[in-house]
C-alpha cells in the first residue's frame, strides 16, 4: 500500500532526493544517483511514490483493508467507503457522518439533491444513491460537491454556469462568498501541510485523524 512504513528504500521516493529523469535522482547528500539506489539516510516520502499500477484490483483484499481502517477510525467518528471500482483503481470516500448530516440538512443542499433525484430522507440514503450513480456512470455527478462540504451556492453555481463565470478557483470553483472560500482554501492547505509533515515524522493514521 502507498502509505506503508515498511517500503523497500529507493532514492526515487526519498525526502532528500529529487528525480531528474527516469533513471537518476539528485540527492542532497550523494549527488546524482540511480533511482533504485538507497543509503542509511533514506527518509520515505509517500507523496513522491507512484506505485506500479496492478493488472487487476483485488477488491476483496481492499475491502478487508477498508474494514481494518474503519475499526481504527471508528472512535474518531470517521467512516471510509469504497465508492467505485474501476479496473486497477478504486475511488474511496473518507467522511464524518455527523458532519455530512449537517451539510445535507442545509435548505439549499436539500433543494439541489431533490432536483437531482436524491431521496432526502437521510444522509445514508443519499450516500447510497451517490454510490449507485458513480458505479453506473464514468463521469462524476456535479452534486458530489455537497458530499465534500462544498458550499451549496457554489455547487449550484457550477451546475447552472456549466463550470464557467466563477469568481475564483481553488479546491472548488467559487460562485458565492469569495472571501470565505479563500480563507477555507488557506485553512485546508495549512492542515494538509501539517498532516504531511506529521506523517513524514512518523505519525500513523490513528494519530493524524481528529
Amino acid at each position: 500500500m502507498l502509505f506503508r512504513k515498511d517500503m523497500d528504500p529507493r532514492c526515487a521516493y526519498c525526502q532528500r532526493g529529487q528525480q531528474i529523469n527516469e533513471r537518476e535522482v539528485a540527492c542532497v547528500k550523494r549527488g546524482i544517483v540511480a533511482v533504485e539506489h538507497h543509503c542509511r539516510s533514506f527518509k520515505y516520502d509517500p507523496l513522491k511514490r507512484v506505485p506500479p499500477r496492478p493488472a487487476k484490483l483485488e477488491t476483496e483484499e481492499l475491502r478487508q483493508e477498508v474494514r481494518r481502517i474503519n475499526r481504527l477510525l471508528a472512535g474518531k467518528g470517521l467512516c471510509l467507503l469504497p465508492l467505485r471500482f474501476d479496473g486497477s483503481r478504486a475511488l474511496l470516500y473518507l467522511y464524518r457522518p455527523s458532519r455530512l448530516r449537517q451539510d445535507l440538512e442545509d435548505a439549499e443542499a436539500v433543494r439541489l439533491l431533490e432536483e437531482s433525484g436524491y431521496p432526502c430522507h437521510s444522509a445514508g440514503q443519499c450516500v447510497a444513491c451517490l454510490i449507485r450513480r458513480l458505479r453506473e456512470n464514468d463521469e462524476f455527478p456535479h452534486e458530489i460537491g455537497l458530499f465534500l462540504s462544498y458550499p451549496p451556492e457554489d455547487v449550484r453555481g457550477f451546475i447552472e454556469n456549466k463550470a464557467c463565470r466563477f469568481k475564483c478557483a481553488g479546491l472548488w470553483k467559487v460562485y458565492g462568498d469569495e472571501e470565505r472560500a479563500k480563507e477555507l482554501f488557506r485553512q485546508y492547505k495549512r492542515c494538509t501541510d501539517r498532516c504531511c509533515a506529521l506523517w513524514r515524522a512518523g505519525s500513523g493514521l490513528a494519530q493524524l485523524a481528529v
